[in-house]
């Protein structure tokens, strides 16, 4: 994710970074503007074309196809938030996890405490790796046995470390280090890391229906192929920056919304599951 200040104006407006809309169109323009001057110089050059001009139809159809990015846009911000607050809520509970068990067990429990403090490590680490390409258990911490191969006993690697997470919390009770009050208590917190999994498990695999991300795309390309027949009639040549600015700001819109849907991966708009990984594995080191 990037980090920025959003009241540097003048910076923000210059900057070109790798992810901005503007790298990513750039071929896409050029192809629009070699289009539209193609159109120019066919219908102007060629034929000197009478026909009426399509400004007006381009105008009614320009403000539904607002309308109807701007659903798109915020449909996929709503995504992206609701991910950023499943891993908020992960950090909250992973310390509230901790700090329970720093005053529950004894402080001869050196042992325990530290098994559990990887434990949760481990599972935010494949929580985040689970929602990208997947967990490559050798880079998980081995803990007795909790190795690589009891993580690839099954398909779902978080599962199998919430499944260790339950069963350490359990021999406590049933070793009377905990009572049955605080195995109420941190059942809680447990609970949470796998619906908070689920939430981000249903962002990552429920993608935006295809019919309307199908609808959409053939609606700004028909729209812009459709600008300059009727625009180079008033602005001749002046059509070709008029109508690749008009495709840069409605795809561009498309493109953001593309990349942020999905906000558990690597771009740059996405959110930071690795900074977030590594302060809490800081901040569970501090507690236990």
């Amino acid at each position: 994710m990037i980090t920025y200040n959003p009241k540097d104006w003048w910076k923000l407006i210059f900057a070109f970074h790798r992810s901005d809309s503007f790298r990513v169109l750039l071929p896409g323009m050029i192809a629009v503007a070699l289009y539209t001057t193609a159109v120019a110089f066919v219908e102007n050059e060629i034929f000197h074309a009478t026909f009426k001009n399509t400004t007006m139809v381009h105008s009614l159809v320009g403000f539904v196809l607002s309308m109807l990015l701007i659903f798109r846009t915020n449909t996929a911000y709503d995504r992206w938030w609701e991910g950023r607050r499943m891993w908020g809520s992960f950090v909250n509970n992973s310390r509230n996890l901790a700090l329970k068990l720093h005053a529950f067990l004894p402080p001869e429990a050196a042992a325990e405490k530290a098994l559990f403090r990887d434990l949760i490590c481990n599972f935010i680490y494949a929580a985040k790796e689970h929602l990208r390409e997947g967990v490559k258990t050798q880079k998980l911490v081995p803990l007795g046995n909790y190795d690589a191969a009891y993580y690839a006993q099954g398909s779902h690697v978080p599962n199998q470390i919430l499944k260790a997470l339950f069963t350490e919390i359990n021999r406590l009770y049933m070793n009377q280090i905990i009572t049955g009050d605080h195995l109420i208590v941190l059942n809680a917190e447990l609970q949470s890391f796998a619906e908070n999994l689920g939430a981000c498990e249903r962002i990552k695999r429920t993608p935006i229906p295809y019919a309307y991300s199908l609808f959409l795309k053939k609606i700004i390309f028909i729209y812009v192929f459709t600008m300059p027949i009727g625009f180079v009639l008033d602005y001749k040549y002046w059509a070709v920056p008029v109508v690749t600015f008009v495709f840069y700001a409605f795809a561009s819109i498309e493109v953001i919304a593309e990349e942020i849907e999905d906000p558990f991966g690597r771009d740059a708009n996405d959110l930071p599951t690795d900074s977030i990984h590594d302060m809490l594995r800081a901040n569970l080191h501090d507690i236990l």
